[in-house]
Parts: structure tokens; sequence; C-alpha cells
């Protein structure tokens, strides 16, 4: 009869990662975990192609990127689900499989893929798709990188609560901070295949004014003030990040030479600002997918907060990390467009002002 070991090598294990770049980077600890519990195994990620390059490539053996429907019909979206089925059949089979993602379709494309344990929260009618559902009870109350880490509770049972993964940074030279379960995080190892952006020779602060939602991203107004006040007390020059959605508003904010900006939105994908953010003085970011890059990559990262829940979702990862909220009546939200019918609209952003900002950044600078 074979050894438990060797049956430990034979195992394929499917992983269904986030769609969104912020949750597949809080993901993090629950693939460290996931390694850590099965050293032997074949660890395979079926992704949507737009997260395919911050996947933990020090922790998984193979990426597989979903098809993508032809338009927004069912009929298109069913004929990708099937074709990504189909692919994931042709690659198994696989002993075990657990879904990040709380939606139906990721439930049953493992289900399609003839996973023999299909493990993950029941939740969005999935249930009868997955032999080893999990129970949604707390999930509100847990950040969603332990939320995760939770679908590993056989594997990993007191994992400790998702700061603690990171420990406490240092807020100054007389506080030592908390340890936690591993030291930092390593760009290279995790990100191998990807050409980092290389920073100015001299010292810079970072900006990313995008996002997905208007619910979390900032002023354009405010930011130029924040510059404009960045730019009087320090002489810094700020590089602009993002992609191409974002280089428009780059185009905007560069056009006036006294803020000292420069455009480098759309320098690739978003693991290659890691050096960019690294090598900052601190780093300024909505509540998007560049914050949490950056709160993996950058020394100090300071976090426009919109309608997010903060207890939910907030970065995380060994950079020092501060949130400059205005916790107005209705927030938060947790909705992407402002539904507000009485006061202003976005008072949770607009409240927000440069000087509230430069106030949280200021002391720590050098």
């Amino acid at each position: 009869m074979p050894s438990r070991a060797r049956k430990k090598q034979k195992q394929k294990i499917l992983v269904r990662s986030p769609n969104w770049i912020g949750d597949q980077l809080l993901a993090l600890p629950f693939f460290y975990y996931l390694r850590q519990a099965y050293p032997q195994a074949e660890i395979t990620v079926s992704c949507v192609p737009w997260v395919q390059a911050v996947q933990f490539r020090n922790w998984v053996d193979r990426v597989i990127p979903l098809t993508q429907p032809a338009d927004l019909s069912p009929w298109a979206k069913f004929k990708a689900m099937e074709a990504s089925a189909q692919v994931l059949r042709e690659n198994g089979p696989w002993d075990l499989g657990i879904c990040l993602p709380n939606s139906f379709s990721s439930a049953w494309i493992m289900a399609r893929s003839h996973v023999k344990r299909r493990r993950g929260f029941r939740a969005d009618s999935r249930s009868f798709l997955l032999n080893e559902g999990q129970a949604v009870l707390d999930l509100d109350a847990l950040h969603r990188s332990e939320e995760y880490v939770r679908l590993l509770s056989s594997e990993i049972p007191n994992p400790g609560p998702a700061r603690d993964f990171w420990g406490v940074p240092p807020e100054n030279p007389l506080d030592e901070g908390t340890p936690g379960v591993i030291t930092g995080f390593d760009p290279l190892a995790a990100w191998p295949d990807v050409v980092p952006a290389q920073p100015p020779s001299e010292k810079y602060w970072v900006l990313a004014p995008g996002s997905m939602a208007e619910s979390r991203r900032w002023w354009e107004s405010s930011w130029v003030g924040l510059a404009r006040q960045i730019s009087e007390e320090t002489g810094l020059k700020g590089l602009i990040v993002g992609g191409k959605i974002e280089s428009s508003i780059a185009r905007r904010l560069t056009e006036d030479p006294s803020l000292r900006l420069e455009d480098w939105t759309q320098r690739g994908a978003p693991s290659s600002y890691w050096k960019i953010f690294r090598q900052s003085q601190f780093a300024v970011c909505n509540d998007s997918g560049l914050a949490h890059l950056a709160a993996l990559c950058g020394p100090r990262v300071q976090v426009i907060w919109g309608a997010g829940r903060v207890q939910k979702t907030r970065p995380l990862g060994p950079a020092v990390v501060k949130l400059t909220v205005n916790p107005v009546e209705c927030w938060p939200c947790e909705r992407n467009e402002c539904l507000r019918t009485t006061g202003p609209k976005l008072e949770c952003l607009g409240g927000i002002t440069p000087e509230m900002v430069w106030k949280e950044i200021s002391p720590g600078l050098k």
C-alpha cells in the first residue's frame, strides 16, 4: 500500500482565484498556508486574465487563464464557462478544488472540471455544486484575507487574525513592532516573469488616483491640492501610476509644472510597479488594487478611503499602512455608486481634504 507521502506527491489541487487585483493580493496568506499544508502537491490556479500577473508563482506551479465571453449575453457567458471547464478537465484529474470567489460560475466550472473534492462557501445558490461546502455564518465579520484562509480550516486550524500574518510594523525608532508569520514580501520570487519599471534616481513619492468604483475615487481637484502641498513642502516629485484608464487623469495632472508630477501610467502589469513602490518615500492611493500592491511592496502607504468597509478589505502587508477616512452617517455603504438622497453625494470622499491627508503623511517623512 503506498505511503501517505507518496499519495501527497500525486495530489493535484485546483484553486479558482479572486477576480480583482486587491482580493487576489489579500489572498496571499491563503496561498502561503495552502503550500505549507501540501508541500508536494501540484497546485494550479485558474483565474481571469487581468489577475494572471499577480499570482504567487513561488507557491503555485501553474496558472491557467479562464476563457472570456465574446460579449455580455448569457449564451456567450455559458460558452466561455464550458470552454474553461474543458481546458481544466484536460489538465486534470483534480483531487481538490477550492473556490475563493463566492460566485455561482466559479463553482459551476469547478464541478464541470470534474474536481473530486470541491470546497467553497455555500453562497449564491451553489451549495449543490460543492461537496465540501462551508457555511457563510460570520463572513461579514471577517477580513477578506481571513475569509479565504477559513477555507483551509481542516488543514490550518488556528491561523490567527489576518493582521498577525504580517505582524505590526514599527511606527517609530523606539517601537520594534511585532513579528509576523513571514518576515516580508519578495516580489522577485512571487513574480519572476514580471519586468519591473525602473525608478528614477532622485527621491519621489507615488500617487495612484485610479479605482474601478466612483465611491472609491478621490476628487481630481483634491489630488491637485495634495500634490501642490507636497511639492511646496518637500520639493519631491510625484510619479502617477496606473493603467490606461488613469492615463487621462495623469495627462491633466502633469499639465501644471508646479505640481512636479510625472506620468508613469501604462508601464506594464500592476505588478510591474513593485519596485516603484518599494523605493518611494511614500505612496498615496485610492482604495484600489494598487493600494494593496503598495501595502505589499512599499515602505509607507496612505489610502484615501471611500465607501468600503475597513474591517473587511483594509490593505494588509509589511508596509506601514494608514487610512484617511471621513465616517459620515451612511458610511460604509460598500456600494460602487453613491445612492444618497439627502445631503451631498459621496460626502465620505468629499469631506477628505488635502490638508487631512498631508497631516497623516508628514510626521513620518525623514
